[in-house]
């Protein structure tokens, strides 16, 4: 008996898969507890403030993540951490906006 090549048998794919598993990422803020409803509603604020008034992503968030010793730290935390600090934070915000007179 010869036995053709082609006609070989081919494992079945499904029966030679690994079993699905669920992906999980057990390192990804394991340790951290989410924003208080406030915080986090500042923080939107303040970001969407800077993006709408800078021109866009990447200056609004360069200007929210860079230490600002004006304002006492980085922007979008003095702006999250108290509704006094949103206020300082909005406030340099608008006065750099373009044709806003300079403080």
């Amino acid at each position: 008996m010869t036995s053709d090549p082609s006609q070989a048998e081919q494992p079945d794919a499904a029966a030679t898969a690994a079993p699905a598993r669920a992906r999980t990422n057990t390192h990804f803020r394991r340790n951290r507890t989410p924003l208080a409803r406030d915080d986090a509603k500042r923080q939107g604020d303040i970001s969407q403030l800077a993006f709408l008034t800078m021109g866009g992503r990447d200056p609004a968030v360069a200007f929210l993540n860079t230490d600002n010793p004006a304002l006492g730290g980085r922007p979008l935390a003095v702006a999250t951490a108290s509704a006094e600090g949103y206020e300082q934070v909005a406030t340099a915000i608008r006065a750099m906006a373009p044709g806003a007179d300079p403080p």
